[in-house]
């Protein structure tokens, strides 16, 4: 039933006109918390946090996590430190005791980072409970204040990535991967302001935003693809919202997925068989609500939908 749901909206969407709404910006809604995008006031703390203070903030993230309530991150324990960032989400990982199915990608694309302030793309793991097929439709049980959706190129792992001395390289990576497939990677975090709580990088603490997965069509004859230059145009209740295309993360979506793979092994994190990594955003985000279908054509690659009940 899902889908021929999908087939159907891209259907509609492929053989008419793009319809536009006055309501809607290329971030979707305007649901993003009171700061608007930007305009994130820097906290003045640089410094790292101290082993006890990289406790609380993982033990506050975890407590909003686990009870699906908003959070407010005490000004003493916010920092733009990048090290005391990374300790956070390993930490939450670990705190959630959840089990993990991949890794995801937050802030690929250059702009994303200079935007925010970003030294650099933010990791954050997924969970075998937040990956769902094509066509999911999703309750409020899954989200605390946000339903961010970002369209991504993904891959699932053939074999396994053990932690070692040198970095791997892009050639090793994608021979060790099985297959790539279009994705909707969805954001939320429990602090109530997403742009706000760029200040402090809010999303990159609480587990770079991540809260669900959606996975389209899987396909093994991804190397014939010219990734960097693969679009997709997204829509909200069909409404035309904005194109991406594969180069926004990081320049090629083998690049970022490699980048995520040494990342995980310099931080004592194997990349298993079997797990997905999403390589990080094309379009930038798009904010929805309860009662919205949002759809991504990829074109050759299909339709990734979800919706929001």
């Amino acid at each position: 039933m899902a889908s021929n749901k999908v087939d159907g909206i891209r259907r509609d969407i492929q053989h008419g006109p793009r319809r536009h709404s006055d309501e809607l910006s290329s971030r979707g809604r305007p649901l993003y918390g009171e700061t608007a995008p930007s305009e994130a006031t820097p906290c003045a703390r640089t410094s790292p946090l101290t082993h006890e203070e990289v406790s609380r903030v993982v033990a506050l993230i975890a407590a909003g996590r686990r009870t699906r309530s908003a959070v407010e991150l005490p000004v003493d324990l916010r920092t733009r430190d990048w090290t005391s960032v990374e300790e956070v989400i390993l930490g939450l990982d670990e705190a959630l005791g959840r089990v993990g199915a991949g890794w995801k990608i937050g802030a690929a694309s250059a702009e994303i980072r200079h935007a925010e302030g970003l030294p650099s793309p933010s990791p954050g793991r997924f969970y075998r409970d937040t990956m769902f097929d094509n066509g999911a439709a999703l309750g409020p049980e899954f989200f605390i204040n946000f339903r961010n959706v970002e369209c991504e190129f993904a891959f699932q792992m053939g074999r396994d990535f053990a932690v070692r001395d040198e970095p791997y390289d892009e050639a090793e990576v994608a021979d060790g991967v099985d297959t790539m497939f279009p994705a909707l990677e969805i954001g939320d975090t429990v602090f109530r302001d997403w742009y706000g709580a760029s200040g402090y990088f809010g999303s990159c603490l609480d587990n770079g935003g991540g809260a669900a997965f959606v996975a389209g069509a899987k396909t093994s004859d991804w190397r014939s693809l010219d990734l960097a230059s693969s679009g997709m145009d997204l829509y909200l209740n069909e409404y035309y919202i904005k194109s991406g295309v594969g180069s926004a993360a990081m320049g090629h979506p083998l690049t970022s997925l490699t980048w995520l793979v040494n990342w995980a092994q310099r931080h004592g994190r194997p990349v298993y068989s079997g797990e997905v990594i999403s390589t990080g955003t094309c379009t930038g985000h798009c904010f929805a609500a309860p009662g919205d279908v949002v759809s991504a054509d990829f074109g050759d690659l299909g339709m990734v939908q979800v919706e929001f009940l």
